[in-house]
């Protein structure tokens, strides 16, 4: 029988819980989430035990309001606490944050937040201007509420892993952010709390978007072009799907170098929309030959 993790709201409960493990030098691992967790989480807290071995693992359950845009999905974006700590009860998990908005916002929208930088502003910032403002402070502020020392993120997020990444590098806060290979269904769509939102003929069609990606890796030992080109030839196949970008780029998410030497390691992101539902992928592949052309 599995334990079920202590859940707490408030700040000071949190740290009331972590103070026995800090004062015993046990490492304190975080995995944050606005929850409808499934496998995919499954698999990040699994990392963090690994990671904090008798240390504690914290998992935050909280829907931010900052990410959002208008127009997306806050109001209707799932809130699953109860089947969410049974996730999490499963993975051994110590302890579920799960705050108000209050809670991590008193007295409103914060004044001070954290600028992510220019690459917010390309991939998934073209079409969602604030959203990693919004994810990066709310980041920031869970590390300093917790003060994890290691944070575990999935790789689905990709931009939002490297934008992760370079706000602790950049502001020195001293957590070890560790990125998660993405989990998937068997037919290889990208595990994703929206997944639900996919009627069945969505959900059909939107495996074409793990294809492509799938394709461009084959492919790329032909070089950048005929990676790209053998994913817009496989996300052709599939009439409502909506393509915002298909892009190439180095595994920090920089503009690929007119000559791109062989073995060059790359990550190829794509976002579309089938219905209401947007959705994203992405993959690590090697390239073997130069090209000029780099993205869509």
């Amino acid at each position: 029988m599995t334990t079920p993790p202590v859940l707490v709201h408030s700040r000071e409960e949190l740290s009331h819980l972590l103070a026995p493990a800090r004062a015993a030098g046990r490492r304190v691992g975080l995995v944050p989430t606005m929850g409808a967790l499934h496998e995919g989480h499954a698999s990040l807290m699994a990392l963090a035990r690994k990671h904090v071995d008798d240390g504690p693992v914290v998992v935050s359950v909280f829907v931010n309001p900052l990410q959002f845009g208008a127009g997306e999905d806050l109001d209707r974006y799932p809130r699953t606490l109860a089947a969410d700590l049974e996730v999490c009860a499963a993975e051994g998990v110590d302890v579920v944050f799960a705050p108000s908005v209050d809670e991590v916002y008193p007295g409103g929208d914060p004044q001070v937040t954290v600028e992510p930088g220019p690459l917010a502003t390309e991939l998934e910032g073209r079409t969602r201007p604030g959203h990693f403002r919004g994810v990066l402070t709310v980041v920031a502020k869970l590390f300093g509420l917790v003060r994890p020392d290691v944070a575990v993120f999935g790789e689905k997020d990709y931009q939002q892993l490297v934008l992760i990444r370079r706000m602790v590098a950049d502001l020195c806060q001293g957590v070890e952010v560790v990125g998660a290979e993405t989990r998937r269904e068997d037919d290889g769509l990208a595990l994703s709390s929206r997944n639900r939102y996919l009627e069945a003929e969505q959900r059909h069609e939107a495996t074409v978007l793990s294809r492509a990606l799938r394709a461009a890796r084959e492919e790329a030992r032909y070089g950048a072009a005929a990676a790209l080109d053998a994913a817009r030839a496989e996300l052709r196949t599939a009439g409502e799907v909506d393509l915002d970008y298909l892009e190439l780029r180095t595994p920090d998410l920089e503009q690929l170098p007119a000559d791109v030497p062989p073995g060059t390691e790359a990550r190829i992101l794509v976002a579309a929309r089938l219905g209401a539902t947007r959705l994203i992928d992405n993959l690590p592949l090697v390239l073997s030959a130069p090209t000029t052309e780099v993205s869509q």
